[in-house]
């Protein structure tokens, strides 16, 4: 026969138990439940790595065939030569802070980005090729420049970064 005390911790153990199932069911509910609804901080923080900050931060990241040390003359061509430091390298393209009122600066570092997301990530809206050309026909002119850099800006920042 069982004592007192033993039939206490049985029932406590099993409401315990209960409480402990409960738990896990709710916690299961929410997150299949999350995968459906709007995204929240772990969408927004991994939308950041198609960014000319992520790139110039992460630079382990860059795909092969676009070398840091590459100059912005001789990936973008003889227009971003007149534009651009004969040495401006894509690494400090990508990280440049003098963007604000400078339409130039700021068409290189958005459009350094743009070029990495073409080879490095899946569905982003302009191949590499595409990249090159729109810069060389945007650095005709300040407003030519700000209207691409705001596209390749826009497309940095939607990109999901996979």
């Amino acid at each position: 026969m069982e004592t007192e005390t033993e039939t206490e911790t049985g029932r406590r153990f099993c409401l315990l138990l209960s409480r402990l199932v409960l738990l896990l069911f709710v916690f299961f509910a929410k997150s299949s439940s999350a995968q459906h609804r709007a995204p929240g901080f772990l969408y927004t923080r991994a939308r950041g790595r198609c960014t000319p900050q992520y790139w110039s931060s992460r630079t382990e990241s860059w795909p092969k065939m676009v070398p840091q040390m590459s100059t912005v003359s001789k990936v973008f061509g003889s227009r971003a030569f007149e534009r651009y430091r004969y040495d401006l390298t894509l690494l400090e393209a990508a990280g440049r802070n003098d963007d604000g009122d400078n339409v130039f600066a700021r068409l290189v570092k958005e459009s350094t980005a743009a070029l990495l997301n073409s080879y490095a990530r899946k569905g982003y809206p302009y191949a590499a090729w595409e990249v090159k050309t729109l810069v060389i026909q945007a650095l005709v002119s300040k407003e030519a420049a700000s209207v691409q850099a705001q596209k390749f800006s826009q497309a940095n920042q939607n990109c999901t970064g996979y």
